[in-house]
């Protein structure tokens, strides 16, 4: 696979050490085992997958590229390029300017751009009426392009099953940077209706059995799909494509729903000429990082630290499976807890920032800690909080001494 020009002090050098072993001892990455960093009094556990994907590092790259090739022009970001706070402030502090929040609120008139500015177009792509806003004003919306490559696979597979007439349910967080997008380009495509979760695909099949009647579900999904859309008609055809930040798992089961509710309307016989397999469109990184964090859970630990910005979806899915068994502690980073007396976390549910206290069990020695991150979360930030914890205990091992398995691994396979 293609490696980017991530700059070195995004890097860490004591995950990069656990990284760069697993990768040599397992290139095709199909031992999900996590690696433990053993301290002695604390050990961490860290997930096989984890932090920057494909997509994250073809962002970053060319957002630097961007900077480097344009030194005397303005330079814009049609939004946050990656949900990352770290990143976004790094690219804010070299002179690049925000043109929206990720909600879609302007902050910038789209009328102060020229033909002369720059605009990157975030990972999460963008909608087709940004777009025609842009080009209309001469702005270059292809240069700078850093919409990942999965999520253009799936707009294209939207497109493939609109012009066969299936209407188009997306998985995803309709407010979302990426399902706006996603929702855009497959309108054009064919009907769309885009759904949350199990509960909301679960009223959708109800539509489809002809269980629940339109006025049903024109106001259970109101502002959830396209223009014109029938539920009489639009909902005999149909396939699931997702916001590819969502849980895998979710997303096949909604498919296996949408699925089952077109055998029970039509027969057995007759289903593939209803829903169309749409199972090819999960993105990889996604689903391997997933994966990974389940083993990691069933390997069991103290309590779980998950690192990532807070509006970062594919990190709160991740907090999710979590927490189900632990007590977990969703950071942005270190700087969110100085003791093991208090940490500042965030509530994937209530969407606030909480305090616990006496979170750490600093007493029960050897702590055994689960580490992760989000696909946007920059490995060093895992470095600060490995070496914060580590300090709490004056006779852990040196970094060295706990990394020393890990080289001789690397070397053991050279």
């Amino acid at each position: 696979m293609r490696q980017f020009d991530v700059p070195t002090f995004y890097q860490s050098p004591i995950i990069s050490t656990v990284k760069d072993a697993r990768e040599t001892t397992d290139p095709r990455k199909k031992d999900l085992s996590p690696s433990v960093i053993d301290f002695g009094p604390v050990r961490f556990k860290i997930a096989r997958h984890f932090g920057f994907c494909f997509g994250v590092e073809q962002a970053i790259e060319i957002a630097y590229e961007a900077l480097d090739e344009n030194p005397d022009k303005r330079i814009f970001l049609l939004s946050e390029m990656i949900h990352n706070p770290h990143v976004n402030d790094d690219l804010r502090e070299r002179g690049i300017r925000f043109l929206r929040t990720t909600k879609g609120e302007q902050l910038i008139p789209f009328d102060e751009l020229t033909p002369d500015d720059v605009v990157i177009i975030p990972a999460f792509g963008t909608t087709l009426e940004v777009e025609q806003e842009l080009e209309a004003r001469g702005v270059d919306t292809e240069t700078y392009d850093t919409t990942c490559p999965f999520v253009e696979k799936v707009w294209r597979k939207s497109s493939q099953i609109g012009d066969d007439d299936y209407s188009i349910v997306v998985h995803g967080k309709r407010y979302h940077e990426e399902t706006r997008a996603t929702f855009s380009h497959a309108k054009e495509e064919g009907p769309v209706v885009v759904v949350r979760n199990m509960e909301e695909a679960e009223q959708l099949a109800a539509v489809i059995r002809g269980e629940k009647d339109a006025d049903f579900f024109y106001e259970y999904f109101d502002d959830k799909y396209s223009d014109g859309f029938d539920p009489a008609t639009d909902l005999k055809k149909l396939g699931v494509v997702n916001q590819t930040t969502m849980l895998a798992e979710e997303t096949a089961a909604i498919a296996d729903l949408m699925r089952e509710a077109m055998l029970d309307r039509y027969g057995e016989s007759n289903v593939k000429e209803h829903f169309a397999d749409t199972s090819d469109t999960l993105c990889y990184a996604t689903n391997e990082n997933q994966n990974a964090t389940q083993a990691l859970i069933q390997d069991g630990a103290d309590l779980g630290i998950i690192v990532g910005g807070y509006n970062s979806s594919n990190t709160s899915h991740l907090v999710e499976l979590c927490e189900q068994e632990m007590p977990t502690y969703f950071i942005r980073d270190a700087e969110e807890f100085e003791a093991p007396s208090e940490i500042h976390h965030f509530d994937v549910h209530t969407q606030e920032e909480v305090v616990t206290d006496n979170w750490f069990p600093a007493d029960d020695t050897p702590v055994d800690v689960l580490l992760t991150s989000g696909a946007s979360c920059p490995d060093a930030l895992l470095d600060e909080v490995i070496r914060k914890i580590v300090s709490w205990y004056p006779e852990a091992k040196p970094v060295e001494e706990a990394l020393a398995p890990f080289e001789d691994m690397a070397e053991e396979d050279e």
